[in-house]
């Protein structure tokens, strides 16, 4: 079966076209090597996949027929990819979130104003330490 097709069927894509795309660009290599959207897997391949800053590591256990329901697909691959990949994935959500809500826009002036003042403090205590 195609990678971009067994990507799809594993539902790693929601889409075969975005499957192929992502294998056009590098995301995807079969066994340490880089893929085209044509080539076969076959059980035992080792996959590694980005998707999301995540790199994702399977085993292909069997090649399904078509398209799987999501509780099926853990008897046709191995996931192995490491806890801290999922983990990392959460601070950075965190982080993105925690000076201004998604969605609020550019920042207004009293942020502005509150930037200003920040930068204009360290620029005054750097020259205070370079007098010293």
């Amino acid at each position: 079966m195609r990678i971009d097709k067994l990507l799809w069927c594993l539902r790693y894509y929601k889409t075969r076209s975005i499957a192929t795309e992502a294998v056009k660009k590098g995301h995807i290599t079969i066994n340490g090597q880089v893929a085209k959207a044509s080539r076969d897997v076959f059980p035992t391949d080792k996959i590694t996949l980005r998707k999301d800053q995540i790199n994702y590591k399977l085993t292909i256990l069997d090649i399904p027929q078509n398209r799987l329901g999501a509780k099926l697909v853990d008897m046709y691959r191995k996931d192995e990819t490491p806890k801290e990949a999922f983990e990392h994935l959460e601070l950075l959500k965190l982080s993105k979130e925690h000076y201004r809500a998604n969605g609020t826009g550019r920042p207004t002036k009293k942020d502005r104003r509150e930037i200003d003042d920040y930068l204009w403090e360290s620029d005054e205590n750097e020259d205070t330490d370079k007098t010293e």
